[in-house]
């Protein structure tokens, strides 16, 4: 089974299932993905013919379960797979790479894209560089933060998006 650090596709039989799972392993370490959101990635893992005992226990788990319990078994679910949880600052570029991924198909707003926590993050590469650069810190404040129009600035965040979308550096394929 490929370890979740590694950024190749898994080596199991079952490698369409692992792709999904190893996501949902890099954004939750990311804190992109909600705790109730779990037991249903869970389910699906199962529905594809994955079975360990926590995976089971997790897809049992209601969406109103105590947040504790679903991350602690969701982990454990890992552990049994043999996927490992990435690093935080590496999780983190993957996140930002799936945002840019999300706009670049017309999946996420712009006004999803101003966030704070993109500030404090550590990125590497020109083009993770260029594309945070662009990101402002809240949504009311494009225009004054960014000095530019909404038009271009959606212009040059295409631009930068898509550059980081082509140039992939970390995390599992998707």
């Amino acid at each position: 089974m490929a370890a979740i650090g590694n950024t190749s596709e898994p080596s199991s039989p079952e490698q369409g299932v692992f792709p999904p799972l190893e996501v949902a392993a890099w954004l939750y370490q990311a804190n992109q993905v909600r705790p109730e959101d779990l037991p249903m990635a869970a389910a699906q893992a199962l529905a594809v013919g994955m079975d360990t005992p926590a995976l089971c226990e997790l897809a049992g788990l209601s969406r109103q379960a105590d947040p504790r319990d679903i991350r602690a078994t969701f982990e454990q679910a890992l552990a049994e797979l043999g996927i490992v949880l990435p690093e935080r600052r590496l999780a983190r570029r993957f996140a930002l790479r799936r945002l840019a991924t999300r706009f670049v198909a017309g999946e996420t707003s712009l006004a999803e894209l101003a966030s704070e926590e993109w500030l404090e993050i550590e990125v590497e590469g020109a083009e993770e560089q260029a594309f945070v650069a662009l990101l402002p810190p809240c949504a009311c404040c494009i225009e004054y933060t960014l000095g530019l129009d909404e038009v271009a600035w959606e212009a040059q965040l295409q631009i930068a998006a898509r550059a980081l979308v082509a140039h992939p550096t970390v995390g599992p394929d998707v």
